[in-house]
């Protein structure tokens, strides 16, 4: 199985084929609107500008399982992002990445890139308080809260996840290696 094997629920009672993204660069990530790593949609549209061109999607699932800090339904979620951060990327249908009605693809993403570095203490303190709320995060490879991404090659290869503490921008270079 690969990620080009997977259907998803784009918004609007649409599907998007993975396979329609064969040969793109992919970075995969569970937002929240109320989240206080919301601003990072600013640094994620940053990237997408720079990057999309030159075959970069960003894949954007919002996921109300951590602390139901996405509310609203997705054409209300989709109107907040474009008019407070100006994004271009679409986000796709509301899902859960953890549990018994986890999103297929997420649990591919998570066996793939079970691990997630943290770098800095004041991001490791962060992620450990996450720990004792996240109440939906039951197995060391489960999402543990929302902006967590998951960085794909052109191949589909599932190369890198990066923690919701890593700021968009700092892997810029990942990006770039593989554009």
């Amino acid at each position: 199985m690969t990620i080009y094997d997977f259907t998803v629920k784009a918004r609007k009672g649409a599907t998007l084929n993975m396979e329609d993204l064969r040969g793109k660069v992919l970075l995969i990530v569970n937002t929240a609107t109320g989240c206080g790593f919301t601003p990072q949609y600013k640094a994620l549209e940053a990237l997408y500008e720079k990057y999309h061109d030159s075959g970069l999607e960003i894949l954007d699932f919002p996921c109300n399982q951590f602390g139901h800090q996405a509310p609203g339904d997705e054409g209300e979620i989709h109107e907040f992002c474009t008019a407070k951060y100006k994004t271009q990327f679409d986000q796709l249908a509301k899902i859960d990445v953890n549990g018994e009605n986890e999103e297929p693809l997420f649990t591919f993403l998570k066996e793939q890139a079970p691990d997630e570095e943290v770098k800095g203490m004041k991001n490791k303190i962060i992620m450990k308080q996450i720990a004792k709320i996240s109440e939906t995060c039951k197995k060391p490879s489960d999402i543990k809260w929302n902006f967590t991404k998951f960085l794909v090659d052109r191949e589909g290869n599932v190369v890198k996840r990066y923690d919701p503490t890593s700021d968009p921008a700092d892997f810029d270079a990942d990006i770039a290696a593989l554009i």
